[in-house]
């Protein structure tokens, strides 16, 4: 058949920008800081096999039946205990991956034209998610510099066109790496609550501190106007595709259809293997600190590298946790013009624009620091500075004297 009747809702969607990059940097010479992979040495693979067995001993035929929409008990029990803040297992959902509960905010929330907001710049993921149902998209910008959301523009769009929901990262985010103070998480609470503004609160990264813990999450404070996601692809393997959302009894009902729809449930063995191994006395508090130490050094080697090959004009951030730094290039360059240069150079990176429902800043860029060592970052740096600064504008010469 030459003309298959596609739905309309399909030329909303377009290949993700990361995955086609990724494509070009599977070549062996290329030091690629493109991708957000956890790196496979945090794969916690003795635990699941030891995992494995246990559960194909005393639990096969379950392990391999279809199962309970909502998820795995003592998962959902686990995930419960595991938040700062009163939390029902009833309360939780296991998902497909966290892509997955955003998928279901999408299917649940969004009428096509209808507006929601959006932290900007943002998880290209969550943007590519919510587009399929044909949202107005209010971008509510960071502040370059602190990494702290604009409330008086949420506040001002919000009072002239009202949201569905308010969509953001606070710790460690994807794409810029910065985390909301304590102080601006309680004020935004405050805000969406008085906005009657729902949250939805995405939380990948949390875990994934180098010194001190984030603050409280935001659904903390606002938690029956909240929904928050979770996912365990970051603490422990994301071949697993094990996230969670967490939501209020009014909407978990809404929720869970959707889930039914779509997957009736997420894989049974896959949930048993990762409650055994979560449950395992001891083992999260030795876990969780190998993966941030080797993520603290790996993000160290990056800042050294910056600092010591990249020219003045450019500036970057400092995360305190998670997978990702963001970059800015000088006045009158752009990302994406530049990045097949780079790759002919050696290294490959993700242009801002991608992180952008509009109006992006062309100058910006997203380095991942968490799947090369050392001496790949060291190199990879200097031949992304070489890059910039064959790339950079002559100034001016002067105009002669008379």
């Amino acid at each position: 058949m030459k003309n298959w009747p596609l739905a309309a809702r399909t030329g909303r969607m377009n290949p993700s920008v990361i995955r086609e990059i990724l494509k070009v940097t599977e070549q062996p010479h290329i030091i690629s800081f493109a991708g957000g992979l956890p790196a496979p040495e945090s794969f916690p693979v003795e635990a699941f096999n030891t995992a494995y067995a246990t559960v194909m001993r005393e639990q096969p035929y379950a392990a391999l039946q279809y199962a309970a929409s909502e998820g795995y008990a003592p998962l959902r029990e686990w995930v419960a205990q595991s938040l700062p803040w009163s939390v029902s297992p009833d309360q939780v959902l296991i998902t497909t991956g966290s892509q997955q509960a955003l998928d279901l905010v999408g299917k649940v929330f969004i009428d096509e034209g209808s507006r929601i907001a959006v932290q900007t710049p943002s998880y290209l993921g969550a943007l590519q998610a919510f587009s399929i149902y044909g949202p107005t998209v209010c971008s509510i910008p960071n502040d370059p510099d602190s990494g702290e959301m604009q409330l008086d523009i949420l506040e001002r769009e919000q009072l002239h066109h009202a949201a569905r929901f308010l969509y953001l990262l606070p710790n460690f985010q994807n794409p810029t790496g910065q985390t909301l103070s304590a102080e601006m998480r309680e004020q935004l609470a405050r805000t969406c609550d008085a906005l009657e503004l729902p949250i939805i609160e995405d939380n990948p990264y949390g875990e994934l501190w180098f010194d001190h813990p984030p603050p409280l999450p935001v659904s903390s404070h606002f938690p029956e106007n909240s929904l928050y996601i979770g996912s365990l692809s970051k603490v422990l393997a994301p071949g697993l595709r094990l996230g969670f959302v967490v939501a209020p009894q009014a909407v978990f009902p809404r929720l869970l259809q959707a889930k039914q729809a779509a997957d009736l449930h997420s894989p049974s063995l896959n949930q048993r293997l990762a409650a055994e191994v979560l449950t395992a006395p001891g083992f999260m508090d030795k876990h969780l600190p190998r993966i941030r130490q080797l993520y603290k050094t790996q993000c160290q080697a990056m800042l050294a590298a910056l600092q010591k090959y990249m020219p003045e004009s450019v500036t970057w951030n400092t995360p305190r946790g998670g997978m990702f730094l963001w970059l800015r290039l000088p006045q009158g360059m752009d990302s994406s013009a530049l990045l097949p240069q780079a790759i002919a150079n050696g290294v490959a990176y993700v242009p801002g624009a991608a992180f952008y429902s509009s109006a992006p800043d062309v100058r910006t860029l997203r380095l991942s620091f968490v799947t090369s060592t050392a001496e790949q970052i060291d190199q990879g740096i200097a031949a992304l500075a070489q890059t910039v600064r064959a790339a950079m504008v002559p100034p001016q010469a002067a105009p002669a004297a008379v």
